[in-house]
């Protein structure tokens, strides 16, 4: 069987054989937060003076109830916002990030990608080949895993990243493209058996994996293929990945 196009244990560093680039790259270490609940605050005012007529005390109690239903509605209003799910937290921008300092462990996304996307995981930060653990150049979509004995994660062109919950459900798909990137098992993509056809050349390379930290471990199978390619991908899977492939249909 054929080595993955991108092999998890060698290094593909920009500048060490990765594209190059044409502008300078600076690292925001930045963690994007929730927004914090929004108080709403509602001032009564109180009338002064004793010597009011009866109209005067109408008047005042007209604005106390005035006042009071403005409340109810500035209430009303803080409701949503007091109810808004928080956005997971993300990493944005290019860099080195301490785990868990910067990042904590968990699963991790990035969507949209062009083929730009490297990212590294480290056992330290020497930046030395024996420093890596696992490392990718991506197309489309990709999870990488952090564990808690990982030191540096490093991403460079990648599009934000964002926390996945990964219990949560999805929509899983029978049809996806074949340069798409990484697939969740039964959350983007439905277990079962697909054809690619029409491959011109042996650069379609696909992947079943049990999870994503990427390692030698993680794969289950995989092939660089030309013509067309029948692959089962099973319930018990963790991760379906797809470069340079006709887009992928079900076929049973």
């Amino acid at each position: 069987m054929s080595q993955p196009m991108y092999a998890p244990q060698q290094p593909q560093q920009p500048q060490h054989g990765g594209p190059e680039k044409k502008r300078n790259w600076f690292a925001r270490h930045k963690v994007l937060t929730a927004l914090g609940a929004v108080v709403v605050l509602v001032a009564i005012g109180s009338a002064a003076g004793g010597g009011e007529d009866s109209s005067s005390g109408s008047t005042a109690a007209g604005s106390s109830k005035g006042a009071a239903q403005d409340a109810a509605k500035g209430s009303g209003d803080s409701k949503p916002k007091e109810e808004t799910k928080k956005k997971a937290a993300a990493i944005e921008g290019d860099g080195d990030f301490e785990v868990p300092a910067d990042i904590k462990p968990g699963l991790y996304r990035t969507s949209d990608n062009d083929g730009m996307c490297y990212w590294e995981r480290a056992k330290d930060s020497k930046g030395e080949v024996d420093s890596i653990l696992a490392n990718d150049n991506v197309s489309g979509t990709s999870y990488v895993t952090l564990k808690p004995s990982d030191k540096i994660f490093k991403t460079t062109g990648c599009k934000d990243w964002e926390a996945v919950d990964e219990k949560a459900k999805g929509s899983p798909k029978s049809e996806i493209k074949g340069d798409g990137g990484m697939f969740k098992v039964g959350v983007d993509i439905a277990p079962g058996t697909y054809k690619s056809t029409g491959n011109t050349d042996d650069m379609c390379y696909w992947e079943r994996s049990k999870d994503a930290a990427h390692g030698i471990d993680s794969i289950l199978a995989n092939e660089n293929v030309k013509g067309t390619a029948i692959v089962k991908i099973g319930a018990s899977d963790g991760y379906f990945k797809t470069t340079n492939c006709q887009d992928w249909k079900k076929t049973g």
